[in-house]
């Protein structure tokens, strides 16, 4: 897909630290035979058994196109993995595609989606995959990893970055099979029921703009909030981007902002292995905002040094922006007697990964009056605001 650019116009911008001008382009993303920018989501991966149907009547055609059979409106069907095929009804192929007739709406697994169903054997299993159109895909996006009621122009700058993050994994897909999942590993994705009045008309609003540095579609990664300081993408996966760089955050107030997490010494010791009873939990390196990178574990039976992102996944925490304090129970609370402490308290801040734009900064600048390009050019620097058309 090669991108080309038809119009400039300058945006405004915030008269305040952090914020600077941008251009608007438009760009043509060339798609061959089709008039929307199709996403494909992997909604059930390797399952032994899914649930389809449609709201209206739905043809059943196998991967090669042909018509296998019809699915009746307001029905569902067990599609099963047998002998390497997608088994469904008294039919068999080696690809299953459930397209429903009108506007209807597919039924995969739990709950209803827009666009259609291909069932597809893999893994010993079965894997559904949602074909969507993108800003329809998006709808539900926005309610599952935002709010359809927070400030419209928070949910804009959602949707732009939502929109840019899909179209570049699209494009950097590893699989045939699949361009993003429905998790949080890509983006939160629960069909119809997260769709709301919010999330139609921020996604209208913003129809098919993405951000761009260099003239490619970003990877517009965002987590909840990250207490305060945003982080350089380098410090926390590997690859550095210039786009991606540490920034105040204005996250404050969050309900997530800070919190803590209290756990007996009997607790700790069963989620590390390795060190026997924990006795201490000391930092070894941590980011200039305080994120812990690597920190060292010492036990009765041993010490290891775990990453912050290991110990944020087996304490179940929210962020890996905290620091580990033990607790001293009896007439030694507070303080260190000598005796091993009975507990450790894990104070943090944030929620997430803290790359990228944070969600709850994004409402505050919003509530404050910031329009959606001056919050998405503040977390995403040095980036353009363009808008894709399909052809």
């Amino acid at each position: 897909m090669q991108p080309g650019v038809f119009f400039v116009s300058v945006l405004s911008t915030l008269k305040k630290r952090y914020f600077w001008i941008s251009l608007l382009f438009w760009l043509v993303m060339v798609a061959p035979a089709q008039a929307a920018l199709i996403l494909r989501v992997a909604v059930q991966d390797g399952a032994s058994q899914v649930k389809v149907g449609s709201s209206t009547k739905a043809a059943i055609r196998d991967g090669s196109g042909r018509n296998l059979g019809e699915l009746p409106a307001n029905s569902s069907q067990s599609a099963q993995f047998r002998s390497g095929t997608v088994a469904i009804g008294r039919w068999a192929a080696n690809q299953v595609w459930i397209e429903p007739t009108g506007n209807g709406y597919v039924w995969i697994g739990d709950r209803w989606y827009r666009g259609r169903t291909l069932l597809v054997p893999q893994k010993g299993g079965l894997t559904a995959v949602n074909y969507v159109d993108i800003e329809q895909y998006l709808y539900s996006v926005l309610g599952a990893e935002m709010n359809g009621n927070w400030p419209i122009e928070a949910l804009k700058a959602q949707a732009v970055a939502a929109r840019s993050y899909a179209i570049h994994q699209r494009l950097k897909s590893e699989t045939e099979l699949y361009d993003v999942d429905n998790t949080q590993s890509s983006q939160v994705y629960k069909g119809l029921q997260t769709e709301s009045s919010g999330t139609y008309l921020a996604v209208d609003a913003t129809a098919g703009q993405v951000l761009t540095y260099n003239g490619q579609i970003i990877l517009a990664v965002f987590h909840s909030a990250s207490g305060g300081h945003t982080e350089n993408v380098e410090d926390v996966w590997t690859e550095p981007l210039p786009y991606l760089r540490a920034v105040p955050d204005f996250d404050q107030g969050a309900p997530v902002y800070q919190w803590k997490e209290n756990f007996s010494r009997a607790q700790i010791s069963s989620k590390i292995s390795g060190v026997g009873n924990v006795i201490s939990m000391k930092p070894e390196r941590t980011t200039r905002y305080g994120s812990v990178l690597s920190m060292k574990v010492v036990g009765d039976g041993g010490s290891r040094v775990m990453s912050g992102a290991d110990l944020r996944r087996v304490l179940n925490l929210r962020s890996t922006r905290f620091t580990v304090i033990p607790q001293y129970g009896g007439i030694f609370s507070g303080r260190n007697s000598g005796r091993p402490p009975t507990g450790f308290q894990v104070a943090g801040k944030g929620f997430g990964h803290a790359v990228g734009m944070s969600q709850w900064g994004a409402y505050n600048l919003a509530r404050q009056g910031y329009g959606y390009q001056q919050i998405l050019l503040h977390y995403y620097r040095g980036t353009t605001l363009a808008r894709i058309a399909v052809q």
